[in-house]
């Protein structure tokens, strides 16, 4: 009895750990938040996507994969379900693609958005929205990989036509004649030296003595600059005596306008005098010569003076002389 005792106790301990670890996963599993489902259809193969892998907005994990089927309404084609939290801000521009993980080849989906407005898609037989799937960047290298294996054959192809055997012939007199354009070169190089040697090196003996030569030309050529640059200096302080207020083109200046003030005040005043005494000298003149005559036709009048006026014609007492003989 003993025994079975503890059978059942140990029993009941199994059962209450295994509820306590159920209920444990169930609350370390629950999901209290919101999300709106959304539907992808994909004709390209889902490999490694599963459910419940992480739907990312963004690279920022914002829901889960809910399920993973066929699509009723196009043959062929993979119907995927997600569920995306309600605070995703999804826009009409939102798409999606299939995004894998390093080189584990787990699956997941990443949302996006393009740069202009996606074509809506009609819902599907659940009534569910539907997102544009794109294809991942795994799945058009799989779609170019016969391109690219066909570009690289196409390679090999030309690489071997090129490394032929009479291609390889040409190689090689293209490096003996390379050969013997090095062999020419060389030989010119030491014809070179021998000119440099033999004619260069004479000439360039005489270099010294030139360019001592022109050392005692530039010297004198830095002293005649020395003394124009004195000379220089000499006009300029010159050019400056003759320019300041009381240098000689100021005092010549000055010159020049007290002997314009001196004739204006001749003109003013002296010609006028003069002229004056000019009429006064003429009026002098004609009363002289009023006396000359005067004393020519009547010298007794210096005498007995001028005596009265004999009356001329049609005056009082008036006579007419006596004709000639």
């Amino acid at each position: 009895m003993e025994n079975k005792s503890h059978a059942l106790a140990a029993g009941i301990f199994v059962v209450f750990v295994a509820a306590m670890v159920a209920a444990l996963a169930i609350w370390l599993t629950r999901d209290n938040g919101s999300y709106h489902l959304y539907e992808l259809s994909s004709r390209e193969g889902v490999s490694g996507l599963q459910p419940q892998a992480a739907v990312r907005y963004k690279g920022v994990a914002v829901g889960k994969v809910t399920h993973i089927g066929f699509d009723p309404q196009v043959s062929g084609n993979v119907l995927i379900r997600i569920a995306v939290d309600d605070g995703t801000p999804l826009t009409p521009t939102t798409f999606a693609v299939l995004g894998y993980q390093g080189i584990t080849g787990l699956a997941y989906v990443l949302l996006d958005d393009a740069g202009e407005p996606q074509p809506a898609l009609p819902p599907g037989a659940s009534g569910l929205p539907r997102l544009p799937l794109r294809s991942s960047p795994f799945s058009q290298l799989a779609d170019q990989g016969p391109e690219i294996l066909a570009q690289v054959e196409e390679a090999t192809r030309r690489i071997n036509q090129l490394l032929s055997d009479d291609n390889q012939k040409l190689v090689s007199a293209a490096i003996a004649n390379l050969g013997a354009a090095a062999g020419g070169v060389n030989t010119l190089a030491q014809h070179l030296d021998a000119t440099v040697t033999q004619k260069l090196d004479p000439a360039l003996a005489t270099l010294p003595a030139l360019a001592h030569d022109a050392g005692r030309t530039l010297a004198a050529l830095q002293a005649a600059g020395t003394d124009v640059s004195g000379m220089a200096a000499e006009i300029g302080r010159t050019a400056q005596r003759l320019n300041a207020p009381d240098g000689a083109i100021a005092q010549a200046g000055e010159g020049a306008r007290a002997a314009v003030r001196t004739v204006e005040r001749f003109n003013a005043r002296t010609l006028p005098r003069i002229e004056r005494a000019g009429d006064a000298a003429a009026r002098a003149a004609r009363q002289l010569g009023r006396a000359a005559t005067g004393v020519t036709d009547n010298p007794q009048a210096l005498i007995y003076g001028a005596g009265s006026t004999l009356p001329g014609p049609g005056e009082p007492g008036f006579s007419a002389p006596a004709p000639a003989p």
